[in-house]
């Protein structure tokens, strides 16, 4: 089971490694994978912009971990706020931690003595540490030198976006999962006619999966911009 942390955080349900399209970024998810399973590095450290798939990955790999029955803990970091940094004190028996967006911690004594506990306790226990922030851990902002080069000691991924192309393949197998029909030229109307991160894309075709159930309607072009347009 995954472990609930402050606020009943979990992953979401469609958070899977297997949902995950990864177009230019298939190493990071061998590596994911491979760390999930105990065959990789034990500390995988991935880092890009907003709506690259960091996210997704951590919280796949958390999903895939419980289903195997693993001890594992998912901080999505965004909401420190809401918790103090002695949250992370007792994780070191968890065989899996995954830490989201781990720059909005960069620069607070307290978060990085903590993190940096953490990583010492996770090797020593044997532990397995997957980390994700929006820059390199040469780049990231922190006042703790020895923080900063621990985060880098395991392979580290640059995740790219996808492109429009592989965004429109990623939307198809997603629909097909759904046990959709999306026509190539209803998706690529969707990608240029909605927010094109992918996350908005995704929430984009569940609420057509809705309608297209509510009107026993198939996913045609005039029928998306119909429901878009509502």
């Amino acid at each position: 089971m995954i472990r609930q942390l402050p606020l009943g955080i979990s992953p979401r349900e469609s958070a899977r490694l297997s949902s995950f399209h990864a177009g230019d970024n298939a190493q990071a998810l061998a590596a994911v994978s491979a760390c999930v399973a105990g065959q990789g590095e034990p500390f995988v450290y991935l880092w890009g912009a907003a709506n690259t798939g960091k996210s997704h990955l951590l919280q796949g790999a958390s999903r895939l971990a419980s289903e195997q029955e693993l001890a594992v803990a998912y901080l999505p970091l965004a909401e420190y706020r809401h918790f103090a940094p002695e949250i992370l004190h007792d994780l070191e028996a968890m065989q899996l931690v995954c830490l989201d967006d781990v720059h909005r911690v960069a620069g607070q004594r307290a978060w990085e003595q903590a993190l940096f506990h953490l990583f010492n306790q996770l090797r020593d226990h044997g532990g397995r540490l997957l980390a994700s922030a929006d820059c390199s851990p040469q780049n990231l902002p922190v006042s703790l030198p020895d923080l900063g080069s621990r985060l880098g000691w395991g392979p580290v991924y640059q995740l790219r976006p996808l492109t429009d192309q592989q965004k429109i393949e990623a939307l198809t197998e997603h629909a097909a999962r759904r046990g959709l029909d999306l026509p190539a030229d209803s998706a690529r109307y969707i990608l240029h006619h909605a927010v094109r991160d992918m996350a908005s894309l995704l929430r984009i075709l569940e609420s057509l999966d809705q309608a297209s159930l509510a009107a026993q309607r198939r996913l045609t072009v005039p029928f998306i911009k119909t429901v878009l347009k509502e």
